[in-house]
């Protein structure tokens, strides 16, 4: 009775064991499916970029050029032989303006990514502390203590380029004078933060001083 006892106890364990290994199972691939997989931080994915330019090298080559697309769009050349005035006329010329316009709003991602100032051994730059110039070593320095504000500047660019496109979407040429003006006035803001600083005073001067064309109504 005793050994019947005890091999009826090994028996409801087994069975307790075998019933109890569905649910195991069932439990480990539940949980196996609740689980999200493991997402990688954001600063890796950051990492995964690598700048083929540095930030003169962009201005040279995209930037400033590009920008051109804009301010040469829309040109009144006075002189001693008269008035020629330069606008698009064709849906060719506003695409390349359009263009332009893109191409610029984009390019304020492109400042934004941490890059050095200057290729490597480029010394066409101011190298002396103290000019009205800065160094590139005390750009890159001054854009690492205040992203924030280097950031500003990009996305002041790229809020001129995008109020210009809605000008061009209009078909509109002599609003090109004004979208041109904010695009300028944007870059020579970042100029005289980070490029000219100590040209400040100066080119306000010369700005308030200026004078604008205005085209005589009809």
């Amino acid at each position: 009775m005793q050994r019947r006892e005890r091999v009826g106890l090994h028996v409801a364990r087994g069975a307790s064991i075998a019933a109890a290994v569905p649910l195991l199972l069932s439990a480990v691939l539940l949980q196996g499916c609740s689980e999200p997989p493991a997402v990688e931080p954001a600063a890796a994915e950051a990492s995964s970029y690598t700048p083929v330019l540095s930030v003169k090298e962009l201005m040279e080559h995209i930037v400033d050029p590009i920008a051109d697309w804009i301010f040469d769009a829309a040109v009144v050349d006075i002189s001693e032989k008269g008035t020629v005035e330069t606008k698009p006329l064709t849906n060719e010329d506003w695409l390349k303006v359009e263009r332009g316009a893109l191409i610029l709003a984009e390019s304020a991602n492109l400042l934004k990514m941490p890059r050095t100032m200057v290729p490597a051994g480029d010394k066409s730059l101011n190298a002396e502390r103290g000019g009205p110039e800065l160094t590139p070593a005390e750009i890159e320095a001054k854009v690492k203590q205040d992203p924030a504000a280097w950031n500003k500047h990009a996305d002041a660019l790229r809020t001129a380029a995008l109020e210009s496109l809605k000008i061009i979407k209009t078909r509109d040429p002599e609003g090109l004078f004004t979208a041109g003006d904010k695009i300028d006035k944007a870059c020579e803001g970042c100029h005289l933060e980070y490029w000219y600083p100590g040209d400040k005073k100066a080119v306000l001067e010369s700005q308030r001083n200026t004078v604008t064309y205005e085209k005589p109504k009809k």
